[in-house]
């Protein structure tokens, strides 16, 4: 699976994330378009114009997009009527990547307030004051939502009355998004750790050392917590006590969050390079390489890996 089926240019930078929804690839771009791609042809099927950059990355529920945009919005858009449903202001970028949980939509503004939004009618229901911005996306699990600030704090907030149930302090800065799984939360941070947080306390279970802050956000597969590092490496520690099971060298820093598939760790690099490991030892399948380097997270579907270089460029691998 390493072989090129198309090739998709937009007209600026990619930091967003491409979305595998059911007939369409989509993908932000810096031009402040989201861009709707065939996953068969790699031709563009139609484009959504917002007025600042989309960094965000969409969120497809029952053919609706929910995505966020630096114009301080965040759109709903029918994928069928390619129109907005609807937008909800904030007062600052939308670079945090919506949640769809049970008809709301959970996300976080630069303005320093994660909202939760009627999905339906783009009404707010509630806003929580993180008293700084957020770049974090949200994570939901059962009654609570999760969310790392760039104030150093890891929250976890009651979805229903949209208080705080507790909050632990990192100390730096969080751009990484937490990933929930059994009774802990798993986060990066710009300290250069990796933090398992008990979901019911807030007490940290355990912390890792990187040698680079850590603003990819964790992959949790079997018992594995897999996740990049500024310093080059993606890492993977035991999920229960944090123990270091692999680590793999790249060329340049990874800011891209890793994707698990079938057995097969998919991550991209700064260093160009779009990466597939094992899972259980880190070993490299294959590599692809682009012309510039990847911020963004890859997505997979149907044996096809779709991801961005941050020159404008998405990527089908098959």
């Amino acid at each position: 699976m390493d072989k090129l089926k198309w090739k998709f240019n937009t007209p600026d930078k990619v930091y967003s994330s491409p979305v595998a929804a059911d007939e369409e690839v989509l993908l932000g771009s810096n031009d402040g378009y989201l861009y709707a791609v065939d996953p068969e042809s790699g031709l563009l099927n139609w484009k959504f114009r917002t007025d600042g950059n989309v960094e965000s990355t969409a969120a497809v529920v029952d053919g609706i997009a929910y995505v966020g945009s630096w114009d301080n919005h965040l759109y709903a858009v029918d994928l069928k009527s390619r129109n907005s449903v609807w937008k909800f202001p904030t007062k600052g970028p939308v670079s945090s990547s919506p949640v769809v949980v049970d008809g709301v939509v959970y996300v976080g503004s630069e303005d320093g307030h994660v909202y939760a939004v009627n999905a339906q009618n783009g009404s707010e229901i509630w806003r929580f004051d993180a008293k700084a911005g957020v770049y974090s996306s949200p994570a939901v699990y059962k009654d609570h939502v999760f969310f790392g600030t760039m104030g150093g704090y890891l929250y976890a907030v009651d979805i229903n009355k949209g208080t705080e149930y507790w909050s632990f302090n990192a100390r730096q800065k969080i751009h990484s998004s937490p990933a929930v799984a059994d009774d802990k939360v798993y986060i990066g941070t710009d300290a250069k750790l990796v933090h398992a947080i008990n979901i019911r306390t807030g007490q940290e279970m355990w912390q890792k050392k990187t040698a680079g802050p850590v603003l990819s956000s964790p992959a949790v597969y079997d018992d594995r917590v897999i996740v990049g590092s500024k310093d080059g490496y993606v890492y993977s520690f035991d999920a229960g006590n944090g123990n270091r099971q692999w680590e793999f060298r790249t060329e340049g820093p990874v800011f891209s969050a890793p994707v698990v598939a079938s057995g097969t760790v998919y991550v991209g690099s700064t260093d160009t390079h779009l990466y597939a490991l094992t899972v259980k030892h880190g070993n490299l399948r294959w590599k692809y390489r682009t012309d510039n380097k990847i911020y963004s997270s890859p997505a997979v579907k149907d044996g096809v890996v779709y991801f961005a270089s941050v020159d404008g460029s998405l990527f089908a691998i098959q």
